[in-house]
């Protein structure tokens, strides 16, 4: 597969996120033109081509040069996310076999100091009761490349939002990547450790209300598979390779 340096050397400007964002969206629409300066240079690099029906209405379509950019972009960031979505995984089967509710990329509202904003937690959990004071509601972050790590520690929005939505907000990280006291300390940090996890610091625990916003997003999403095993309260000491982690989630 051709290198996308190859073909952003004949544009005016190197293809950044924009531009390749830009192809994928008119590889998906009906490829009518924006005439903007994005679709400018995507024509001078010969990614993208005009074209004229019989009524004259101009559309855009990717030429097999920006297909090649396109798929090469796909390929990145696929291998870049395989190995946060096998981490998530870990994370949310290892809730799963503490006995507790998980679900994955759960959306929901959350109250912040600047309003009302979406989260997006890696793994949302709590406990399997029918309590909701003992619910335990618990968000997990995870990173795998410290660059991803260092820019989400900066977002003190995102990280309220957390906080609001769980008793204990985790950042799992991959080995090596950052030390624990690089993450707000209002945070604990797991350790993602060959098959196990590390506490390499503890989170504070608060007390958390399920408000009915979330009570609904949980009702609308499916969670993790895994609990309604019906030796799941046999797991709930887990079983040997994540019995740190769930130690850190279930302890008390």
């Amino acid at each position: 597969m051709p290198d996308a340096s190859s073909f952003a050397s004949r544009a005016w400007t190197p293809l950044g996120v924009h531009h390749r964002r830009r192809l994928r969206d008119i590889y998906r629409s009906a490829g009518w033109p924006c005439q903007d300066g994005i679709e400018v240079e995507l024509l001078a690099a010969g990614l993208v081509a005009r074209e004229r029906d019989a009524l004259g209405r101009e559309t855009l379509r990717l030429t097999d040069a920006g297909i090649d950019v396109l798929a090469e972009t796909l390929a990145k960031n696929r291998a870049r996310r395989d190995p946060h979505e096998a981490l998530v995984e870990r994370v949310a089967r290892a809730m799963t076999r503490a006995g507790r509710l998980a679900w994955r990329g759960l959306a929901v509202r959350a109250k912040v100091d600047a309003g009302w904003t979406m989260a997006m937690p890696d793994v949302f959990s709590i406990r399997h009761t029918t309590v909701e004071a003992y619910a335990e509601p618990v968000v997990h972050e995870v990173k795998v490349r410290r660059a991803d790590l260092l820019a989400d520690v900066r977002r003190a929005c995102k990280r309220q939002a957390y906080l609001a939505l769980g008793g204990e907000c985790w950042y799992v990280i991959a080995d090596g990547i950052a030390e624990p006291d690089e993450i707000p300390g209002e945070c604990g940090v797991l350790v993602a450790n060959g098959d196990g996890f590390v506490v390499a610091r503890a989170a504070p625990k608060r007390p958390a209300a399920i408000g009915f916003a979330l009570w609904m997003a949980l009702a609308r999403a499916t969670p993790v598979d895994g609990w309604r095993l019906d030796d799941a309260q046999m797991l709930l000491a887990g079983d040997g390779n994540d019995g740190r982690l769930d130690a850190a989630r279930d302890e008390g």
